[in-house]
C-alpha cells in the first residue's frame, strides 16, 4: 500500500532524496519534475485559483509556511541548493 504525502518515497517507504530543512519544516520533492512544479509555484507572484469548489490542486494544498510571501526568498534558495544535488544529464 502507498503511503503519499510526506519526505518518504511512497512505495519502497525509504526516504527520499530531495529533501532539506526551510524555516524549521522539511521541504521535499519526489523528482525533478515535482521540484520544477514547486519552484514555478512558489516564485509567482500571482496564483490563481480554480473558479470550481472542491477541485483543490496539489499546489493548493501546500502547507501555508511554504506559500507565504515572507518565506518566498528562502524558499526558493532551498529549492536551488536540493536541484545543485542532482545529477547532470
Amino acid at each position: 500500500m502507498a503511503v503519499m504525502g510526506g519526505p518518504i518515497d511512497p512505495f519502497f517507504r525509504l526516504p527520499l532524496w530531495l529533501q532539506a530543512n526551510c524555516r524549521g519544516y522539511t521541504l521535499w520533492a519526489y523528482n525533478v519534475h515535482h521540484l520544477d512544479l514547486l519552484e514555478s509555484y512558489i516564485a509567482a507572484r500571482l496564483r490563481e485559483r480554480r473558479a470550481m469548489p472542491g477541485s483543490m490542486s496539489m499546489l493548493a494544498r501546500l502547507p501555508v509556511w511554504m506559500k507565504s510571501a515572507k518565506n518566498r526568498d528562502e524558499v526558493l534558495r532551498v529549492i536551488s541548493r536540493m536541484r545543485a544535488t542532482l545529477p547532470r544529464s
